[in-house]
């Protein structure tokens, strides 16, 4: 959701901000409407060949699971800024093929997006340097594994992992995201 610009900022979080604005109802009355903003969330899948990279990971508020790499968006770094950022610290590589594969806006009262990126052909340059929040076991897997993984309960991330699970279905889909994986797009002069 798109936060009005006539909202006005009530709460200040460290993640969260809460706006409220009034809202002019279908009978005519005033009602005041409340939403959140949050910084965006980068979500990376990082190849080496023909393997996925993904976060086995536990934080504090979270349980032990399976997650694509990636974090918060810092206020005005700009998403691959923030993609490329985050490899580096939760696995040590970098990578200089990168393609955004899908843009997800949250649909309830919140207005956060989340960056879907591909980093094809990874190359380790330095070790891991975790948040001390974090712990993460970087997991390889060949594609049918990955989706397996993405399809389970293990993982948290719930709305990418619907999206996959519906290109599962079309098999002319599934093979196109395979391609968009690990094949880098024909890019035209």
């Amino acid at each position: 959701m798109k936060i009005p610009q006539n909202a006005k900022l009530v709460f200040k979080g460290k993640i969260f901000d809460v706006y409220q604005w009034e809202q002019k109802l279908y009978n005519g009355f005033l009602a005041t409407f409340e939403a959140l903003k949050r910084p965006s969330t980068i979500q990376i899948i990082p190849t080496i060949g023909d393997r996925v990279l993904l976060a086995y990971e536990e934080q504090p508020t979270k349980p032990l699971g399976y997650a694509f790499l990636g974090g918060r968006q810092e206020e005005n770094e700009e998403p691959l800024v923030t993609a490329k950022r985050e490899l580096l610290e939760e696995t040590g590589l970098e990578s200089d093929d990168w393609e955004l594969l899908k843009v997800y806006e949250y649909e309830g009262k919140i207005e956060w997006s989340t960056y879907l990126f591909v980093a094809r052909n990874c190359k380790k340059i330095a070790e891991q340097k975790l948040d001390p929040g974090e712990k993460i076991e970087v997991k390889k897997a060949n594609f049918d594994e990955f989706l397996e993984i993405v399809s389970s309960e293990k993982f948290l991330g719930r709305d990418i992992a619907n999206n996959i699970l519906r290109i599962r279905l079309d098999p002319k889909k599934l093979e196109e995201f395979r391609k968009d994986v690990f094949n880098p797009k024909f890019k035209q002069a």
